[in-house]
């Protein structure tokens, strides 16, 4: 049933992983390929200036598994240039298969440069870099999408105006996360927008992505706003077993039951082991528990394991220790009443939307920030 494709690559089912910031790495991919291999599974988002001078954070960041196929990258900044030379750079030495152009987060470190969720509301300037990085893809037959907001706040809405330009330039498919900037992450996604999406734009696939918590919402969605294929982000945070359940819902099938506490410690034994093998001669075991310490959460997020597990798999710093804290957990509890929907990730707002001085006094312009203070964002 997917019409979405990355070159010669056609998923298993219309889904794709949201790349999100400190979480979308090889090791968290690995592990929702594990259930699913066949999807799309993007990396989590880097600049294109740090890319073009050759950040080493940055590159370390653009890490693939030697089986991943297809390789999807996002990239996102606000200078057409920047965005054509980090794109020529990445397609020319074969590192990715796909790019994804981010115009959707809400950050205040990005927007507060131009970037990010605050490139939509400058048209000219949006349609300079999708050109710029569409034209640096095309020869080497590498596919250009784009993920975004409703805006920056209901009354400067740009999803429709963004969508149609997307497709002009040659998008191979866009996203749009139904929520404004403002709402950053609060209240409940606004799935009409997506179906008023679609409707306006035609000649390219439209994904929806918000709260899509379970299998069955994204048969809901796509059902409620005719959309082709649905983007995970929250959702699968604590549960990479969830795009599993995606392929087979929306491949005619049925989702299992929700999974029993054992076969959740099994996963996140597994993941904490990628995690440490991603970070091997950069920071180790240590630098990977610290990194891993938020995603226990989200593991046992639903389970009644009490307190204390919480509070101690909050602090490890060793694979051991996390042997050592669930060792004695009854692996036969499942979850509880209404577990699978409890909202993880992020979840404030609405928020003050942070812009450049004077940057929606001059809509119509191709002012873009200077290169030293975006490299500031980068650390290097």
């Amino acid at each position: 049933m997917s019409s979405l494709r990355i070159g010669d690559f056609t998923p298993a089912a219309p889904v794709v992983l949201a790349p999100m910031a400190g979480v979308t790495n090889r090791a968290f991919r690995a592990m929702c390929r594990s259930y699913a291999p066949d999807l799309v599974y993007v990396n989590e988002m880097v600049m294109a200036t740090a890319v073009v001078y050759r950040n080493d954070k940055t590159l370390r960041m653009m890490s693939f598994g030697p089986d991943e196929s297809p390789r999807s990258l996002q990239l996102y900044g606000s200078d057409p240039e920047m965005v054509e030379r980090a794109v020529h750079s990445v397609c020319d030495e074969g590192l990715v298969d796909h790019i994804d152009l981010n115009f959707g987060c809400p950050a205040a470190k990005v927007m507060r440069k131009g970037g990010g969720a605050a490139v939509p509301a400058k048209p000219r300037l949006l349609r300079a870099i999708l050109r710029a990085a569409v034209g640096a893809a095309a020869p080497y037959g590498v596919p250009v999408t784009a993920k975004f907001r409703m805006g920056l706040w209901d009354d400067l809405r740009t999803d429709i105006s963004t969508g149609l330009i997307c497709a002009e330039e040659g998008v191979a498919w866009i996203a749009l996360h139904a929520r404004t900037v403002q709402q950053h992450y609060s209240g409940e996604a606004r799935w009409d927008a997506i179906g008023e999406l679609k409707q306006a734009v035609e000649g390219i696939p439209v994904l929806g992505n918000g709260d899509i918590w379970q299998a069955s919402d994204a048969v809901e969605m796509m059902s409620a706003t005719g959309c082709d294929g649905v983007v995970i982000g929250r959702g699968c945070l604590g549960r990479p077993w969830l795009f599993g359940d995606l392929a087979a819902v929306l491949n005619g099938g049925v989702a299992p039951p929700p999974r029993l506490l054992g076969e959740v410690l099994d996963a996140m034994m597994r993941h904490a082991r990628l995690l440490v093998e991603h970070y091997e001669g950069h920071g180790g075991e240590q630098f990977a528990m610290r990194d891993f310490r938020k995603h226990t959460s989200w593991y046992m997020s639903g389970y009644p394991v009490g307190p204390a597990v919480r509070r101690d798999l909050s602090q490890i710093s060793s694979l051991a220790e996390i042997e050592r804290i669930i060792g004695d957990l009854d692996r036969s509890t499942g979850i509880v009443e209404g577990g699978e929907r409890i909202k993880r990730g992020h979840t404030n707002g609405p928020i003050k939307v942070s812009l450049p001085d004077g940057y929606l006094d001059h809509r119509d312009d191709l002012v873009v920030p200077d290169d030293a203070d975006v490299m500031a964002l980068s650390g290097g």
